[in-house]
């Protein structure tokens, strides 16, 4: 069989199986180590990538910074596929090429369609305030929608979850990696530990499963960028407790109104309105992904599945 042909007997995700991840001894903490070295690198490569667009956070935007941006998330990407094909013998699955268009135009259809659900429900619910539209640039909000897109996806699903998988299996990882994608936002301005269990839930949850659906990045990747930056600039929410300096609408909640119902000064990402339709978009996919075998690794004497360059 050749490196371009998928078996159709193949079952399960492909989490690696070969190197440092081969069957024997200590593979649950080979596994750790491994991720553990891929999650500083990339952490460091991703605060670069945003300090490289941090200029681009309000007036300052440029189209340049814009490209910087995009050019330091290729090459993210393409450090990941050269790191894992050189410690995993493998070229990773999860950034297929062939289906990254469409899954892209999925994950940001999909990640914009749920957020503007949020704001309907807390306008709905009379919680929140927006005004306009009004002149405003979005290249600052495409910047972090492409930043925390690639980076987040790359780390907390293709390397957080896809090795603590190999090294506890499905349930362990999945509770696991949302924690950490949690309790990581607890750093953020405003956060709290309500925010936290929010943002495990609702979304790390959500972006995990789409992952353990199509075994691919592409549709959370799109997901995710789409929730920032349809937040960030369409409805001028604050974006993990950061306010936005340009948008064509602003939205704020309410004088009074509870900050567990429209998510306080944090933002809607920490409202009831995202717990209830983040939450419910996970356990949908995750029900499919369960049902389609994604929740236990590939059989390691499967047959050769599609190559990520082919």
């Amino acid at each position: 069989m050749s490196r371009t042909e998928v078996s159709l007997s193949a079952t399960g995700l492909e989490i690696g199986s070969r190197r440092v991840l081969h069957p024997g001894p200590l593979r649950w903490l080979r596994a750790l180590g491994w991720g553990g070295l891929l999650f500083v690198v990339f952490m460091v490569v991703y605060a670069v990538t945003s300090q490289a667009g941090e200029p681009a956070r309000g007036a300052a935007a440029t189209p340049l910074s814009l490209v910087v941006v995009a050019a330091l998330s290729a090459v993210g990407l393409g450090l990941y596929a050269g790191m894992v094909r050189l410690a995993e013998g493998r070229w990773p699955s999860e950034l297929g090429l062939r289906q990254a268009a469409p899954e892209l135009l999925i994950g940001l259809v999909v990640g914009a369609a749920m957020l503007s659900a949020v704001v309907a429900a807390l306008l709905a619910l009379g919680l929140y305030d927006i005004s306009g539209p009004r002149a405003s640039s979005s290249l600052a909000m495409i910047n972090v929608g492409v930043a925390s897109g690639v980076f987040e996806e790359l780390i907390f699903r293709a390397i957080v979850l896809r090795l603590l998988m190999r090294a506890f299996g499905a349930w362990p990882a999945l509770a696991l990696s949302a924690a950490l994608f949690g309790a990581l936002h607890l750093s953020n301005p405003n956060a709290t530990p309500l925010v936290a269990i929010a943002i495990a839930v609702e979304a790390g949850l959500m972006l995990a499963s789409f992952y353990l659906l199509t075994g691919r990045l592409w549709v959370s990747i799109g997901a995710h960028a789409a929730w920032n930056f349809t937040q960030g600039w369409i409805w001028g929410a604050r974006v993990s407790g950061i306010p936005v300096q340009e948008s064509l609408y602003l939205s704020a909640p309410k004088p009074g109104a509870p900050d567990w119902l429209s998510g306080g000064a944090f933002g809607p990402e920490a409202s009831a309105p995202a717990m209830v339709i983040g939450t419910g978009v996970a356990l949908m996919v995750l029900h499919q992904a369960w049902r389609r075998g994604n929740f236990r690794a590939r059989s390691e004497t499967a047959a050769p599945v599609a190559e990520v360059f082919d």
